[in-house]
């Protein structure tokens, strides 16, 4: 009987200890899996620009969809919220910002291609489901210059 308890206590004790880690490697993978959301995302923008000529009209314009997995399960840490946002360093650009469990926002920057190109995200941020799958709506339009709308659909 007291073999078992102790078993047990040293259990605890080296899973207390190792939680920092898991919870750093949490945090790594998470970081990791949401850049290459961004890149994925940022090919689809460029593909659609490069493909494609701006027009006026939005239900004539080359678009696309792209589905955005925010990182859930064991393996992902907690997020707090994740967005669309226009860039902080370019103007008229656009970056994917996150906050994990309550630290210091980041951003991620997404190009638009190989154009110098505006991004209209429809008026604000735009939200994506922290947990799951997000549906992202890109269109090549021209509101007085080539632009990319993006918004999300459901």
């Amino acid at each position: 009987m007291i073999r078992v308890a102790l078993t047990v206590l040293v259990a605890i004790a080296l899973l207390t200890a190792s939680m920092p880690a898991v919870e750093t490697a949490r945090t790594a993978t998470t970081a990791e899996r949401i850049g290459a959301e961004t890149e994925r995302l940022e090919r689809a923008i460029g593909a659609v620009v490069a493909d494609s000529t701006p027009v006026s009209h939005p239900a004539m314009a080359a678009q696309t969809t792209v589905l955005l997995r925010v990182p859930t399960g064991f393996a992902a840490a907690d997020i707090d919220r994740v967005a669309l946002v226009e860039s902080p360093d370019r103007p008229g650009g656009v970056a994917l910002t996150y906050r994990i469990d309550g630290r210091p926002a980041r951003t991620l920057r997404v190009g638009t291609g190989p154009a110098e190109t505006a991004v209209d995200l429809g008026g604000g941020p735009i939200a994506l489901r922290p947990g799951g799958v997000n549906r992202i709506r890109i269109r090549y339009v021209d509101d007085d210059g080539p632009t990319v709308r993006i918004r999300r659909v459901g």
